[in-house]
């Protein structure tokens, strides 16, 4: 099992050109980082608790990723996760290859359908329609990914022929996992079975992830599809969580970390890699 951190990387935390070599050397598989464009002010509740304290000033993923790929060699380096729904599908699709391009195939695109509504209406995106957006974009992407002339004619993504390089490194591109929170709910299962490379479940009660990956395995095999790698997101480092995802074979666990100075990092990073230690040997 792989093991990573996932972190809200601020304008008021840790630098990238510090994060991204300690979580390398380290000797962690991967980073993760998460997304937010704003919270509107008419949810703030949203701050009011960790770790959504930080959604409104976290860095944009992409800028900051492409500065980490410049100065890691071996950390694979994703998004945890891209609300793609709020994205434009051929913008979206020049970032993901351009940040694979930068890494030397070293991106992991974890995308989920987003769960604050505000924010989304503020993009213009009708809520209730965000997993069939969600859907639609992935397999667009992978048209522009895939083909040197891609096109797409769907009910919310068309557009005719074009040409966009350059292409994913990885081939055919970067891993799609599909991202959702418990308990895991039909639409984003079934994107997920349709369309996703593997899963990205955050996971706070083993029976919900064990349900919800019995009804994804279930959806797998009616669209004749393989069983997808699973990476799991802990919002802390619990042992038995831990230990309970490797006996399972969960391809890649990825935890919260803290941002807000290097000390505490570092704290974080020596505790982690104890457990995975223990539960790992």
């Amino acid at each position: 099992m792989e093991l990573g951190v996932v972190v809200w990387l601020t304008d008021r935390g840790v630098a990238i050109a510090d994060l991204a070599p300690a979580v390398e050397q380290a000797g962690l598989e991967s980073l993760f980082l998460t997304e937010h464009t704003h919270v509107p002010v008419s949810r703030g509740d949203v701050i009011a608790n960790e770790p959504h304290d930080q959604d409104a000033r976290v860095l944009d993923q992409f800028t900051a990723l492409g500065a980490a790929a410049t100065i890691t060699s071996r950390l694979k380096l994703g998004t945890g996760i891209c609300l793609i729904a709020q994205r434009d599908p051929i913008i979206l699709a020049k970032q993901v290859a351009t940040i694979d391009h930068l890494s030397g195939g070293r991106f992991l695109f974890g995308v989920g359908a987003g769960w604050l509504v505000e924010e989304m209406r503020n993009h213009g995106v009708q809520p209730q329609l965000r997993w069939q957006l969600m859907r639609e974009r992935i397999l667009a992407m992978k048209q522009i990914w895939t083909r040197d002339e891609a096109e797409f004619h769907g009910e919310y993504v068309d557009f005719d022929p074009i040409w966009q390089w350059p292409k994913p490194v990885q081939h055919p591109h970067p891993p799609v996992l599909v991202g959702g929170d418990g308990p895991y709910g039909p639409r984003s299962l079934g994107v997920a079975a349709e369309c996703g490379d593997g899963w990205m479940p955050v996971v706070t009660d083993w029976d919900q992830f064990r349900t919800g990956h019995t009804q994804l395995h279930r959806l797998c095999a009616e669209a004749a599809r393989a069983d997808l790698d699973v990476t799991v997101g802990l919002v802390q480092p619990d042992e038995q969580l831990l230990a309970r995802c490797a006996e399972f074979g969960v391809r890649r666990c990825v935890v919260v970390a803290p941002s807000r100075d290097m000390d505490a990092l570092q704290s974080f990073l020596d505790r982690f890699l104890e457990i995975a230690e223990r539960v790992c040997r």
